[in-house]
């Protein structure tokens, strides 16, 4: 996919460069809609292997090799724009020179003028609106990247609590055992001292008579 794109840009260059400045706008205008398709549909996958990354042990290392990915794709679709921008660059200029060779008169020049003005408006309106596009694109992914993380982290503090209330059950149980066995063992002994304290009273037993 890569490479055709950037077989198709050089295509245009070497368009422009031959003198055929009369291609049409519309295959640079599927050009940038596949890229754009491209871009959505890259940073969809990416989203879900960033969802699966908290899921692992690792999850820093995870997060940046997929953000490594993440940028090389990126780098290759702007260099794709870019080279597509050049030559629609290119060939706006040569055939914005050519009409302007065609059309000299005084009259024609105000025209031009008239229509360059409104171009570069166009121009400037289809710019903000894609930056547009793309701040509330990059909103939404920050937005669902924020609330992985917090899901994330409530998981992560559900289990921080879960374990620190076993622990504490487990310490009282052992408190309470260690308790008893005191108690037991204090009862133990006040048993044996009574029993002692008994046999040393006890009145000796007395002979029984002899038979006449």
């Amino acid at each position: 996919m890569m490479q055709r794109a950037a077989f198709l840009s050089l295509l245009m260059l070497g368009t422009v460069a031959s003198g055929q400045t009369e291609a049409p706008a519309a295959g640079s205008d599927a050009e940038r809609a596949r890229i754009g398709l491209e871009r959505s549909r890259l940073e969809a996958g990416f989203l879900t292997e960033d969802v699966a990354c908290y899921k692992r042990f690792a999850v820093n290392n995870c997060l940046d090799e997929v953000n490594e990915r993440r940028r090389a794709a990126m780098a290759d679709l702007r260099r794709q724009e870019i080279l597509l921008n050049e030559a629609e660059r290119k060939r706006k200029g040569a055939e914005q020179m050519r009409k302007t060779e065609e059309k000299s008169s005084a009259e024609n020049q105000q025209a031009d003028a008239e229509r360059r003005a409104k171009a570069a408006a166009d121009y400037q309106s289809r710019v903000e609106q894609a930056k547009e596009k793309q701040d509330s694109r990059t909103r939404a992914q920050d937005a669902e990247k924020a609330n992985i993380e917090a899901r994330a982290a409530r998981l992560q503090a559900n289990r921080q609590k879960s374990e620190a209330r076993k622990a504490r059950q487990a310490a009282e149980a052992a408190e309470t055992a260690k308790f008893n066995a005191r108690q037991k063992e204090a009862q133990d002994k006040r048993a044996q001292h009574e029993r002692e304290r008994l046999e040393r009273v006890k009145p000796p037993v007395r002979s029984l008579p002899l038979p006449q």
